[in-house]
C-alpha cells in the first residue's frame, strides 16, 4: 500500500486514519498500517471511516480488533456526486485484539440490533383498557416502554409501569411477542405485551400519571380502540382481551 493512500492525522490520543479511495484488494494491508500506528504512538484511539460498499476493507478492520462506533448519513461524495453513509470504526489501546472476547466485541457492533419494548395491557371491573397520553403525540399508548440494556423484557415492563403508574406489577410470561415492522422514522422492533389483568378498585383509585411524559390516564372501552391507538396497537390488544397468546407479526397471529 502506497504512503500516499493512507493519511494520518495526530490529534492529541486520537488518530484518525484517512483512506483516499482505496481499493478492496489491497485491504489486507491495511493491519501494517495500524501496526505502524501502533508501534510509532501508542494510540488511546485509532478511527478509520470507510464507505458501506468497502466490504473487505470492513472485514480486515474487523480481523485486527476495530469496532464499529457509529454511521456518519450521506458524509461521503462519490465521484458522480452521489452521497452514501460512512462508517466509523475504532479501536482504543484498551481493547483486546485476539480471543473469543476481541471476536465477540467486533461482532456485537457490526451484528443487527432490534430495539425490544414491553407494554401491559391493565382492565378495570367493566373490562376497560387502561392507556396512557403522552405529551409527544396524538395516539395513546399502553403503559410501558423501551427495554434498557441488560434488562429482560419483563423488568423493562414492570420498571416502566412503575414510572408511570406508580405501582408494581410482577409479570410472568408474555401474551403476544410481536414484530413491529418500521414506522414513522422507527426502526422495526420487538414487543413483549404482558396480560396485566383486572386492576383492584383500590389500586385504580390510586394511579396517577408519575412521569413528566404522561399527562393524562385513560380508560377506554375496547369498541373505542380504533379512534385512540394505532390499527396494530388497537389489534394487539384486541388479542390479548381475547385471550389469545403466542407470537404476532405486525399484530397478526402466526399460524
Amino acid at each position: 500500500m502506497s504512503p500516499e493512500r493512507v493519511t494520518a492525522l495526530w490529534r492529541g490520543p486520537v488518530v484518525e486514519l484517512v483512506l483516499d479511495h482505496l481499493a478492496d484488494d489491497s485491504a489486507e494491508l491495511l493491519a501494517e498500517v495500524v501496526a505502524a500506528v501502533d508501534t510509532a504512538s501508542r494510540a488511546e484511539r485509532i478511527q478509520v471511516t470507510v464507505a458501506p460498499h468497502q466490504s473487505s476493507v470492513r472485514r480486515a478492520l474487523q480481523r485486527i480488533g476495530f469496532r464499529r462506533d457509529g454511521v456518519l448519513r450521506s458524509a461521503l461524495q462519490a465521484d458522480d456526486g452521489t452521497r452514501t453513509d460512512a462508517l466509523v470504526y475504532g479501536r482504543l489501546l484498551s481493547d483486546a485484539t485476539s480471543g473469543p472476547q476481541a471476536f465477540s466485541s467486533v461482532m456485537d457492533s457490526v451484528l443487527p440490533t432490534k430495539r425490544v419494548i414491553g407494554h401491559a395491557v391493565f382492565v378495570d371491573q367493566v373490562g376497560r383498557v387502561l392507556l396512557t397520553e403522552t405529551v409527544y403525540k396524538s395516539d395513546w399508548e399502553l403503559p410501558g416502554g423501551v427495554v434498557e440494556p441488560h434488562e429482560t423484557p419483563r423488568e423493562g415492563c414492570r420498571r416502566e409501569v412503575f414510572e408511570e403508574l406508580g405501582i408494581d406489577v410482577s409479570f410472568g410470561q408474555p401474551a403476544l411477542v410481536d414484530w413491529m415492522p418500521p414506522y414513522l422514522g422507527w426502526s422495526d422492533a420487538i414487543e413483549f405485551v404482558f396480560d396485566g389483568g383486572r386492576l383492584a378498585p383500590g389500586t385504580i383509585a390510586t394511579l396517577q400519571p408519575c412521569d413528566a411524559e404522561i399527562r393524562a390516564l385513560h380508560w377506554v372501552a375496547p369498541e373505542e380502540l380504533d379512534s385512540r391507538v394505532t390499527p396494530l396497537s388497537a389489534r394487539r390488544i384486541r388479542l390479548v382481551l381475547a385471550g389469545a397468546r403466542g407470537m404476532t407479526e405486525d399484530g397478526h397471529l402466526v399460524e
